[in-house]
């Protein structure tokens, strides 16, 4: 190509995506090669910012598989950093549409950069708990629709749980016909949870806000924890910071860090 492809390369707790203000041709063929970490950039997927005729902007999602995402937590947050920091906005309180609708984001600043932002998730659903037979193994999950699908597995140990062999399984069950992320928690307190995750067209990541959303929303289901109380999620990238309104509304607080400035040439 004549003119190069620019991306700025951003992470939330280390979930990585490479950002583009605009479209592009191929976006999913585009995501599975520049996602690639030995032969491309390297990161999660690549998130596409465009303009929007209901919110201030749109985000597209691309996981590293080439599907496209409802939602990212942890992609949003840095969307709301690079139209801020990159001027493209001066509000401090923005709409960004998603496939899984609109969503309202408070930035914090420092030294004139956003370096947290708060996201109004929307409402978490969390269903019963059910039983699945997973490669002849009875597994116990919640599933959760925080706007994209989620397991929850509560687990006594989730930093040894088995994400890299039974988070595949779980994605691809039938009982969930579009796949689903799946989280391994463990409750350390009624205020930290331990979590792992498992994201659909991505495998393990380092952090998922989505999925933190849903395991919170999880644990407040099983009585873990409680409702209009801030609940830290550990995650294998940092902590976020999970808090669920009486009504199911969901508010996410945590950091986004620009990485590096990209071309792409072929």
């Amino acid at each position: 190509m004549d003119t190069p492809l620019r991306f700025t390369k951003m992470h939330g707790l280390g979930n990585d995506y490479l950002y583009h203000f605009g479209e592009i041709e191929n976006p999913a063929t585009v995501s599975i090669k520049l996602s690639e970490r030995h032969f491309g950039i390297g990161s999660d997927g690549i998130i596409l910012i465009e303009p929007s005729e209901t919110a201030d902007f749109k985000m597209r999602i691309f996981n590293a598989d080439g599907s496209e995402a409802k939602m990212c937590g942890n992609g949003i947050r840095c969307v709301g950093k690079y139209v801020y920091d990159k001027g493209h906005t001066d509000k401090t309180e923005l709409k960004i549409e998603t496939l899984s609708g609109i969503k309202t984001l408070k930035l914090h600043t420092c030294g004139g950069k956003v370096d947290r932002v708060e996201v109004d998730m929307g409402k978490a659903v969390a269903s019963e708990p059910v039983t699945l037979d997973a490669n002849g193994q009875s597994v116990t999950l919640t599933p959760v629709n925080v706007g994209n699908p989620h397991a929850v597995i509560f687990t006594g140990d989730a930093d040894k749980a088995p994400v890299d062999s039974l988070g595949p399984v779980i994605e691809h069950h039938g009982f969930f016909p579009d796949g689903v992320n799946t989280e391994f928690v463990t409750v350390r307190s009624r205020t930290e949870l331990r979590m792992r995750v498992w994201e659909r067209g991505s495998g393990i990541t380092m952090a998922c806000g989505t999925g933190s959303c849903a395991s919170v929303a999880a644990a407040v289901k099983a009585g873990y924890c409680d409702k209009n109380t801030d609940v830290s999620v550990v995650l294998d990238g940092g902590t976020l910071s999970i808090r669920v309104l009486d009504d199911g509304t969901v508010m996410m607080t945590g950091p986004a860090a620009t990485v590096c400035e990209c071309e792409v040439y072929d």
